[in-house]
């Protein structure tokens, strides 16, 4: 039997991280936690970090995309926060960041990490931020290293 597993170590691999301002206090420590996990468990430098920034989180696609395309990111980490109001919106917002981004991965052949929240409340959100949920932002970065070194395999 062959198993293809990924690892985390990507010294030398270049990562994009797609960042959303909406709901800054929140994505601020996801992009901090991402970035972490590329350097300490990636050996990730900072030269082959590229933060691309965008208005909110129905903008991530499309930036993803244009990177994609440019063929420059072994991987793309999209970072977000999208919190529930008292109207629909949420759900347009959410939903179509996370088919869009899905829709870039699958066209462009890139690992496309998902790394936006979603959440009832902001007390959700600052859970998932790094406190008693962990940090999403970092859990995203993780996913990224692991299939870039997956598809480098297969």
């Amino acid at each position: 039997m062959n198993i293809i597993e990924g690892s985390f170590e990507a010294k030398g691999k270049k990562f994009a991280i797609v960042v959303s301002r909406f709901n800054h206090f929140i994505v601020d420590s996801l992009l901090a936690g991402a970035i972490d996990a590329l350097k300490r468990h990636g050996n990730v430098n900072d030269d082959d970090i590229t933060v691309v920034r965008v208005p909110g989180a129905y903008e991530l696609p499309l930036a993803a995309k244009k990177i994609a395309k440019k063929g420059e990111a072994d991987a793309i980490i999209a970072i977000g926060a999208v919190i529930r109001g008292g109207t629909p919106h949420f759900d347009f917002v959410a939903g179509e960041s996370n088919k869009g981004l899905a829709q870039v991965c699958l066209d462009c052949e890139i690992p496309v990490s998902f790394g936006v929240i979603t959440t009832d409340s902001i007390e959700q959100a600052i859970e998932r931020a790094g406190t008693k949920a962990g940090n999403k932002g970092a859990e995203a970065a993780l996913g990224a290293l692991e299939m870039v070194n997956v598809l480098a395999k297969i």
